[in-house]
Formats: structure tokens, sequence, C-alpha cells
């Protein structure tokens, strides 16, 4: 069992060495240790080489029930409080849920996903979801009910996936495996927005918002079911004592990787660039309707970016060597909000789009930034730190979101996002610089 005591702030880490799955033995293929891939098909390359894993099926397949309840419960939560209310604020803040509890969850419970072994917490967290929207479905469920039940399951969900993302480092190994596994989860999730909501609405058609929230019960219990039966049981990356109280571990682990210049200046180049590249989608009615374009240009901008986001990254994933992904995050990352400068010229539907799109193709540097993020942090802190990325990343676009609206109240939309391009830019260029100089002093450290 890993000792839980971290080293020394700003300490450089020593990458593991990723292991190719064809110079493992057969006996390793279903029981991968900690640092090494599991023997795939040595023809299968890429995203082929991902799915020939087994247990990886089952994650994927838990991810798409658990996605798929969680998109339909918000749609439906939605319409129910409005239903329930008819106030356009609870309505909104409804929605808005889905962010604000992510930091307190992230923060305050990220020892969860290190102190218990994985598999168990990932099952406990989707009953607990489940029981939480069973609750929802009663009809005596008050409106406070309904808003305190969701941030309970928002709360959840930073744990939740912070010790999915770390448990894939045990299932595929820390090389190029994991990073493909945790691309493959979030072009589902981008691909979610194109297509979750639109089989929310239809959903809705059939039957009554609490009809439609039952549904969400049973994705949930499904997920609970394919992570129970279809991964294996291993042991918590730290003793379950270890550390002291969980409140206790979780602060300490926050402070350890918040402590370590190179894991925080990899933190921020995932936050800063997603506070302000999510401008454009929130205040996407606004400017359609400051440009006079009518509700399917809406729909267009609010899909734009994520059809960017999903070719670019299924293009790095799939055509692209490790090697090369890596040369990739620092520039991209560097040039990824500037298409959003193309708003101060009060773009028509159509170069607004292509803007949007290429601002989606520049979140390619993700995919490598990921490797990085993964051979930094050590393997006693990994769940921790996924959870904390997880939750910050959340948190980081919810404040976007109502930033950009707040500033839209006062000066042009078309300008606030403009505006977002050019500070951002800026902001993501000094963390580029620092990225750059933490890499060095990593690189030699590990030389020497």
């Amino acid at each position: 069992m890993p000792n839980d005591t971290p080293p020394p702030a700003g300490t450089p880490r020593e990458a593991p060495a990723a292991v190719p799955s064809s110079a493992l033995p057969p006996e390793h293929a279903s029981s991968p240790g900690p640092g090494r891939a599991p023997e795939a098909d040595p023809g299968a390359r890429g995203y082929r080489a991902v799915f020939a894993v087994r247990e990886f099926r089952a994650v994927f397949a838990a991810h798409l029930f658990s996605l798929l309840g969680v998109t339909v419960s918000e749609l439906a939560l939605t319409v129910l409080v409005y239903d329930l209310t008819g106030s356009p604020l609870l309505s909104a803040l409804t929605f808005a849920l889905n962010f604000l509890p992510y930091l307190v969850g992230g923060t305050l419970f990220a020892g969860v996903a290190d102190r218990y072994p994985a598999r168990r917490v990932l099952v406990v967290c989707d009953l607990v979801c489940a029981g939480c929207v069973a609750v929802m479905v009663l009809p005596g469920t008050s409106v406070a009910g309904l808003l305190a039940l969701r941030c309970a399951v928002a709360a959840v969900a930073p744990v939740f996936t912070g010790t999915r993302t770390a448990a894939l480092t045990d299932i595929l190994g820390e090389g190029d495996l994991c990073v493909l596994g945790r691309s493959l989860l979030r072009l589902v999730s981008q691909s979610a927005m194109l297509v979750g909501y639109g089989a929310g609405g239809l959903l809705l058609t059939a039957l009554s918002p609490r009809g439609a929230i039952t549904v969400t019960v049973v994705t949930f219990l499904c997920s609970a079911a394919l992570l129970r039966l279809g991964t294996r049981d291993r042991p918590a990356r730290t003793a379950e004592g270890a550390g002291g109280a969980l409140l206790a571990q979780s602060l300490a682990g926050a402070r350890a990787v918040l402590g370590d210049r190179r894991i925080r200046g990899l933190l921020l180049l995932f936050w800063v660039p997603a506070f302000f590249v999510v401008a454009p989608e929130a205040l996407a009615a606004p400017y359609a309707d400051a440009i006079g374009a009518g509700p399917a240009t809406v729909g267009l901008l609010m899909c734009a970016m994520a059809v960017g986001h999903i070719g670019a990254e299924l293009y790095v994933g799939a055509a692209l060597r490790p090697g090369a992904r890596s040369r990739l995050v620092l520039p991209v990352a560097a040039l990824g909000l500037l298409p959003l400068l193309l708003y101060a010229f009060r773009p028509g539907p159509a170069l607004a789009t292509a803007a949007l799109v290429l601002a989606g193709v520049g979140a390619a540097y993700i995919i490598g930034l990921d490797q990085w993020f993964v051979e930094a942090v050590p393997e006693q802190l990994r769940g921790r730190a996924m959870t904390l990325l997880t939750a910050g990343l959340m948190t980081s676009q919810g404040l976007g979101m109502a930033l950009a609206g707040l500033a839209a109240e006062f000066v042009p939309v078309h300008q606030v996002v403009a505006y977002a391009g050019a500070i951002g830019t800026v902001c993501t260029l000094l963390l580029v610089a620092e990225v750059r100089r933490t890499r060095i002093r990593y690189r030699s450290a590990r030389r020497g």
C-alpha cells in the first residue's frame, strides 16, 4: 500500500514509463499492474486498442448510461421546476446547479477517491445518485427539495469522475491507452451536447417530467451494475485510516496538488482556457438576437464548438503518435482562443459558426496535456488530483458563463466574446510560458 505522505511541494515527480502492450505476457491481459498497459490485440492501434480491453468496455458502457441519466434529468428537472413555479429564474438555477456544487464536492470529498477501493466508490456514487433521483420522482417533493437533491447529485459527480479517471490508469496503464481512454470518455460527453438534449426532448413528449426522471434512476442503476460486474476489485491507493479524517485528507491532497508548481501549472492550463471559451456558448441566444437571426442559429452556435472539439480530438487520438500529441500541447493551447477575436467584427451566422468550430479545434491540446498530468501526479495522490481537476474544470466553466452573462448586461455581446478571446489568449500565453519552464525542470530532474 503506498504511503499517503506526499513529497515536499514543488518536488519534481519521476514520470512512470509507459510499457508497450506488446511487451507484456498474456497473464497480464486482465490484470495490469500500476503503470503497465494491458495486453490488447497486437493488430489494434489507437482507439481500437482501448476497446480491446474488457474492463474498459464496461467502464465505457457505464459512462453512456450515466451520461444519459444526467442529461435527461437536467432537462426534465428544469421543465419540472418551471411547471411547478412558473419562474424562469428557478428553472435557470436548476440548470446552473450542474456546475456550482462541483467545487464543494471536489474539494471536501476528494479524499474518497484514494481512501477507498475505486470500484466501491464508483458503485456507491451511482447508487447515491439513483437514490437522490428516486426521491425527486415522489410527488410530495418540494421545489426546495428538488434543488437540494440536484445539488447532492452534482456534489457526488466530481468524486465519481475523479475516481473513474484515476482507475483508468489501473485498467489501461499510464501510457497511451490511458490517454486514449480518457479521450473516448470526453468525446462521448461532447457528443451528448449534440444528441442528449434532443433525445431528452423527445422523451418528454412521451412522458411527464417525473416519468422522464424515473428513467434516470434506471440508467444510474445500470451504470452501477456494469461497474460492479465488469471491473476488478482493486485495493485503495491509501489505507482507509491513513491521513486522519476524510475532510483533512481531502484538503491535504488539495494542498499537495496545488502546492506543486508543475501540477499547478498543468491544472491551470486545463481551467483557464475553459473559463474563457464558454463565453460564446453562454451568449448564443442574445448574440443571435443581436444579429437578427432566428432560433435555428442559436442551436447552430451551441453545437459548433462541440463539432470542432470532437473532430479535432478524434483526429489527434487516431492519427498522431504520443510524441506528436505532446508537441502540439503548448502551441495549440496558446492559439486556441484566437478565433473568438472574429466576434469583434460582429460576424453573421456563417462566420460566427466557423469561428466557434475553430475554437473547438483548439481543444486538441487536451489529449497531450492529459498525459503530462498523469506523469506529474504521484500514484498516492492520483484520485484526489483527478477529482480536483474535474471540480475546477466544471467550476471554471460555470463561472465563465456567469461572468460572460454579467458583462453582457453592460457591453455589447459581440464585444464580450471578443474580449474573452483577447484576455484569455494573454492569460493562456502566460500559463504556456510557466508550463514550459516547469517542463524543462521536470525533464532535468528525470535525467538526474
